[in-house]
């Protein structure tokens, strides 16, 4: 009987260590000044600024930036292997390209797993980042409406689900980072776009 008490003690000890590593947090930025990056992130590359948007606040890119630059804003905590990770996005503008997309697992600005999507290449695509250079993995073609879409990545292990608007198109495995990272979003070259409601859940 003892060993059985113990046992369960064990358990139950082990499941609220498990609980406590876990993250739930959503970022909706209406608390935070325009202008200026949202507190709690950093401004890695681009200008990433708080604006007034259509209902309440977003965290967005403005930037014009070459066509091989990659624009970063990473949060600062926390820091999670395991994500459930998703974000709404709207293409504001962009001559060489539009839209952007979820970064995590990332060590810095040159070293991250990306899920993106291109209206203006109308395609949603999961790469790696690695000393800077982007590697694809998987692409899918969307078809662009106006507007506000959902993207949304769920990564176990090395296993990479992606979703646009609910709808799931990518799914890989890759183990390059297999460290717990930073999560952030992400757009490329003079793609000006708008996020809100980052939301995550991870360990």
């Amino acid at each position: 009987m003892r060993t059985c008490l113990r046992l369960l003690t064990i358990l139950a000890f082990s499941s609220s260590l498990a609980l406590a590593d876990e993250v739930k947090r959503t970022w909706t930025f209406d608390d935070d000044a325009t202008g200026a990056i949202a507190k709690g992130f950093t401004n890695e590359v681009g200008q990433w600024v708080v604006v007034n948007s259509e209902k309440g606040k977003a965290l967005a890119q403005r930037a014009k930036n070459p066509d091989d630059t990659f624009n970063v804003a990473l949060a600062n905590e926390p820091k999670v292997k395991d994500v459930d990770l998703s974000v709404r996005m709207k293409a504001i503008a962009g001559n060489n390209d539009q839209g952007g997309g979820l970064v995590w697992r990332a060590r810095d600005a040159k070293n991250y797993y990306i899920a993106r999507y291109n209206p203006l290449e109308v395609n949603f695509r999961v790469y790696k980042v690695v000393d800077g250079k982007r590697t694809m993995f998987q692409n899918a073609d969307i078809p662009h409406t106006s507007g506000w879409h959902t993207l949304r990545v769920v990564m176990k292990g090395d296993h990479i689900e992606c979703f646009h608007d609910g709808e799931k198109y990518l799914d890989v495995h890759d183990s390059t980072f297999t460290e717990p990272g930073r999560i952030g979003l992400w757009s490329k070259s003079d793609a000006q776009s708008e996020f809100d409601d980052l939301t995550l859940e991870g360990r």
